[in-house]
């Protein structure tokens, strides 16, 4: 069972805390996190992509010459693909590239990255992390004293909407809460700075 020190907002260590075995320490699953990330970018695409086929351009409304009798190729429209200004073929149109993973396959990955950031010693469990108000640059401080990375993911609970308010000014650092933690967030980001109550929850939740 890993065992992490727990911090204050001062940075200073006030206990440590026993993180579930099941879901903080696993052996991380390559293929499975690679897997989820495609599929998380996937869903991201807006795949508003469009071309016009054959019968969106504009002309063409009548046949340009008789079919017999010029010594051309017959032609029944302008507008065909194969001259200029014409339709195109099998373009890409409009579509959704989302797709799911199996809940297993899901819940795996997203135990793996958590894993994963308990082995490289990436994460940083706060006891609270709460304000009076939204500040930004009470939130850099915070972040300061508990030596996180440029790039820092903080987890919290749904009520930390002071926390949340002052972390969404800061370059690299992105709040999310304990129910919304994904694994996308979790590799691309180099700190995990997660409150107590947020790991409870997530046990809770993926337990």
């Amino acid at each position: 069972m890993p065992k992490v020190p727990v911090l204050n907002m001062e940075g200073k260590q006030v206990g440590e805390i026993d993180l579930a075995d099941s879901i903080f320490g696993i052996e991380p699953n390559k293929h499975v996190l690679h897997e989820a990330v495609v599929m998380q970018l996937a869903s991201l695409r807006r795949g508003t992509h469009d071309v016009k086929n054959r019968s969106e351009v504009r002309g063409g409304g009548r046949k340009p010459w008789r079919q017999k009798g010029t010594g051309r190729a017959r032609q029944g429209s302008i507008r065909a693909p194969q001259w200029v200004g014409g339709g195109t073929v099998f373009g890409p149109t409009p579509r959704s590239y989302a797709y799911k993973l199996p809940k297993k396959v899901r819940r795996l990955a997203l135990k793996s990255a958590l894993s994963t950031k308990v082995l490289g010693n990436s994460i940083i469990v706060l006891d609270s992390l709460n304000f009076d108000a939204p500040k930004t640059k009470e939130m850099v401080r915070v972040l300061a004293n508990v030596k996180a990375a440029k790039k820092a993911l903080v987890v919290g609970l749904e009520t930390n909407t002071n926390a949340e308010l002052s972390a969404r000014n800061i370059p690299g650092v992105k709040f999310v809460t304990a129910t919304g933690i994904n694994v996308y967030d979790l590799l691309n980001h180099e700190s995990l700075v997660i409150t107590k109550d947020a790991v409870a929850k997530v046990e809770e939740v993926f337990a």
